[in-house]
């Protein structure tokens, strides 16, 4: 296996135009694939060196432009972020170990593998490796989807992709031509061969984020086996812009969910209903009904129905925090 170490954007393209290349950023993936046999060996192209695709880079209307080569521990400790993009901030300082976190990137948390056991044992074919069945469905899922949206059962894995939800962020990307594309358009659920749609010729360079606004409350929470090192059952991040510097009446709100669905979910019709929830006081009926409606969204295998009630309590937990809402 060959290893080769660019110092350029143009170089490392010229790389991924070769058939059976991979850029490898951290590591912590896919090492791991190439360890179980997800991935064959075969020629990388190291990242580490290329100049411009790490740090974070503040423009002059005072939106950041994170570098896809950015450490997640460089995330959840930049100050500067944690101010401007709180939801951000919080899900990047829960996730994983300080050694995972120190060495892990955020374009390679957004591009990683899924997690399945039967995608990683290489006694088991599935749609990802080339077989026509999810094993999973009719195997060990406990930790599957309950939100069905197409014939793989592992939920995505990528607890960042759900912060850069929540603010619209857009992916930059080099092709044969420099391109963007939202955060949100790089899954799609319905594809059970692939966890993303990018080919392996493209390459993340980084993800811009909009000017932040004042009066912004964020929160995250995950649902989890055990409390260290542990993949999420639920994940959940929640932001609210709120009037009077955050202490009035939501204006405006997002929401998020991981480790239910095939690709990382908005929450639309729940973040309609927090428009105008006060923080201090109760929830709305709206709120809670929605809370409830979440349960609408569910399809769950025979392994997973213990995620309905688990989803709808960790996003009412984010929401009461977000909100301040206290002594339920």
């Amino acid at each position: 296996m060959t290893v080769t170490r660019p110092t350029s954007v143009a170089e490392v393209t010229a790389d991924l135009a070769r058939e059976g290349v991979r850029a490898r950023a951290g590591g912590t993936d896919l090492s791991a694939c190439l360890e179980t046999g997800v991935i064959a060996p075969g020629p990388l192209v190291d990242l580490l060196d290329v100049p411009g695709l790490d740090g974070v880079t503040w423009n002059a209307d005072g939106s950041a432009r994170v570098g896809a080569m950015t450490t997640v521990a460089t995330v959840a400790a930049d100050p500067r972020l944690a101010t401007a993009y709180p939801a951000l901030a919080a899900t990047a300082r829960a996730l994983a170990t300080p050694q995972v976190r120190g060495v892990a990137t955020v374009g390679g948390n957004l591009l990683q593998r899924n997690r399945c056991a039967y995608l990683r044992n290489p006694a088991f074919d599935c749609f990802q490796t080339g077989g026509d069945t999810c094993p999973a469905r009719t195997g060990d899922h406990l930790r599957g989807v309950v939100v069905d949206q197409g014939p793989c059962a592992a939920p995505h894995p990528s607890s960042l992709a759900m912060a850069f939800l929540v603010y619209e962020a857009t992916a930059h990307l080099e092709r044969a031509s420099a391109t963007a594309l939202p955060v949100a358009d790089l899954y799609d659920g319905t594809d059970p061969t692939r966890d993303h749609v990018l080919d392996a010729r493209s390459l993340m360079t980084a993800v811009e984020l909009p000017v932040p606004v004042a009066g912004e409350r964020a929160a995250y929470r995950r649902a989890t086996g055990r409390s260290r090192a542990e993949w999420p059952l639920v994940e959940a991040v929640v932001r609210v812009e709120c009037a009077d510097g955050g202490r009035g009446p939501v204006e405006r709100a997002a929401v998020a969910v991981g480790g239910v669905a095939r690709t990382p979910l908005r929450l639309e019709a729940l973040a309609e209903t927090l428009v105008g929830a006060e923080p201090g006081r109760d929830l709305p009926v709206r709120v809670t009904e929605a809370l409830s409606d979440l349960a609408d969204l569910c399809s769950p295998l025979p392994a997973t129905g213990y995620k309905v009630p688990l989803l709808q309590g960790t996003v009412r937990d984010v929401v009461e925090t977000v909100l301040g809402i206290t002594g339920r």
